[in-house]
């Protein structure tokens, strides 16, 4: 009789698996072992590990996965590939016809549209936020302290409290808020399941369907899954689902792979390209400062007062010459009226009790309307115009704003002085300073403050590309795990989220022959030099 041994590893973006496979004659193939652990950003190591615990001698091996296939020498195959040795298997009696295969992962969200065959004949995803995904419900629940089967549990007999799926930064805000304000975390955790559960019906409801398989670590989640057959019904979950890929690498592995080489690592590869030192665009940046004017009394004035969602700017300008007499920047802290009183209290304080008559005050800002009802002015200025307007009076050539907040992120583009195009970040923090100063602080306990001088030194920066916010410290780990050190890390943190602005907001919209850099960001010089 004869027996041979295959090993198909399946390198996620959060999680290893492998499983081992053993072919008998007149037996079939059998699940002789299975190994599912995540990496916690060093893939290499874990991956190490896992050949070791899995025993692949005498065995032939094949990989897959997105995430780390060039780690090895090993040969490799897509994870589409792997699909459709494992469906193959799984439903090998043929007595279910499948429309769809959805890989529910801890990072990445697709659907394999299947043709009759069951043959992958298109692929759709998610986009890269991480709101919704198997990872970023893993990031709250430990916020919670809670294991995932207690999280599951406790999901279970909560009662759903609603929590955005727009962005995971945003979502985490919720999830924080909720219970601050003493929501039960079985609610919390209840609305988190229902909100991954929506994501994955939005993404299965675009096509035609009759009956979908659902495979992937987030497949497990039973509440997650309640929510989606509730909405869908035809859902199918194999018992295979949560190692799916590796097995179709084992399978494919009888004809693919090969034995483990003595040298399985490729020692050449960083998971990042290296951008350039931020010190190569000294000379391309000027950064301007305006000169402030000494106010007498007399004056006449008025404030401009920008309540923001991280922080909250006001000025004093006298009203003959529009010299800046007093200026004020601080944090909102999720008050935007005590912001908003305290940037009064610190004018009056500059002014040391000389006479100045404020004659108006202009606000504008997400907290706008509700300080202008405070401080009982008309003067609402969108922040389109409020920029522009700014920008002209410095200079009457700019046609182009680049503008990144503490989570808001704009492009606006002039003509004659005039905003004639707009555009602004869609619901994703990965491109504003709140993302940068978190970033920073979580990983290497850096303040906002230190990050510049930090990121300036630098010499190869990695390219963390776009990411999202919520899978960057994964990105962070296997930098710091691969050896590349804290300032290039910082540099390409604030590469980073110049890439998202380009990609995500300015996209093809045009760049001008004289462009600003303006909002809070700007404080960090590290910023403009990225961009």
């Amino acid at each position: 009789m004869k027996t041979e041994y295959t090993v198909g590893v399946c390198l996620g973006a959060s999680t290893i698996s492998a499983v081992k496979l053993r072919k008998e004659t007149g037996h079939g193939i059998i699940v002789e072992k299975v190994i599912r652990k995540h990496h916690e950003g060093n893939p290499k190591d874990e991956f190490a590990s896992v050949i070791k615990a899995i025993e692949t001698n005498g065995c032939r091996v094949l990989v897959t996965g997105r995430s780390f296939r060039d780690f090895v020498t090993i040969p490799s195959i897509t994870e589409p590939e792997a699909s459709e040795y494992a469906l193959e298997y799984v439903n090998k009696d043929k007595k279910k016809k499948y429309d769809a295969l959805v890989s529910a992962g801890g990072e990445t969200f697709m659907v394999y549209r299947l043709d009759g065959d069951g043959k992958v004949a298109g692929i759709s995803t998610g986009n890269k936020c991480a709101s919704g995904t198997g990872e970023f419900f893993l990031q709250q629940i430990k916020r919670m302290n809670l294991g995932i089967n207690e999280a599951i549990d406790a999901a279970e007999k909560g009662t759903v409290y609603s929590v955005s799926g727009r962005c995971s930064v945003f979502c985490k805000s919720d999830c924080t808020h909720a219970l601050n304000k003493g929501v039960p975390v079985s609610d919390v955790t209840a609305g988190l399941c229902k909100m991954i559960g929506d994501k994955i019906t939005e993404l299965i409801i675009k096509i035609p369907h009759e009956r979908i398989m659902v495979v992937g670590g987030t497949s497990l989640n039973r509440v997650v899954m309640s929510h989606v057959k509730n909405a869908l019904k035809s859902i199918d979950i194999p018992d295979e689902a949560s190692y799916f890929e590796a097995l179709g690498a084992a399978l494919a592995a009888f004809e693919k792979g090969v034995a483990l080489p003595e040298n399985y690592f490729n020692r050449d590869h960083s998971s990042f390209a290296a951008l350039p030192p931020l010190k190569d665009a000294e000379k391309l940046v000027k950064f301007n400062e305006s000169e402030k004017g000494i106010a007498v009394s007399g004056d006449k004035g008025i404030i401009g007062l920008d309540v923001g969602s991280t922080t909250t700017k006001a000025v004093l300008l006298r009203v003959s010459d529009d010299k800046i007499l007093s200026s004020v920047y601080l944090r909102t802290n999720g008050n935007p009226i005590e912001a908003s009183r305290q940037c009064y209290y610190h004018i009056l304080d500059e002014l040391d009790g000389i006479d100045v008559r404020i004659t108006g005050i202009g606000v504008t800002g997400s907290g706008r309307q509700i300080a202008a009802l405070y401080s009982l002015t008309d003067g609402v200025i969108n922040e389109i115009i409020a920029h522009a307007a700014a920008a002209v009076h410095f200079d009457p050539e700019v046609d182009t704003i680049f503008e990144i907040g503490g989570q808001d992120a704009k492009y606006t583009h002039l003509t004659n002085s005039v905003a004639s195009d707009y555009a602004m970040n869609e619901a994703c923090s990965a491109g504003t300073g709140s993302f940068l100063e978190e970033a920073a602080f979580e990983s290497f306990n850096v303040d906002y403050k230190e990050i510049a001088d930090m990121a300036v030194k630098g010499e190869n920066p990695p390219n963390f590309s776009d990411q999202c916010a919520a899978f960057i410290s994964s990105d962070i780990k296997n930098a710091s795990h691969e050896g590349i050190g804290k300032n290039d890390i910082l540099a390409g943190l604030v590469y980073s989220i110049c890439f998202n602005y380009v990609n995500r907001v300015k996209g093809h919209r045009p760049v001008g022959s004289k462009v600003f850099m303006q909002g809070g960001v700007c404080y960090n010089r590290a910023v403009p030099l990225a961009m």
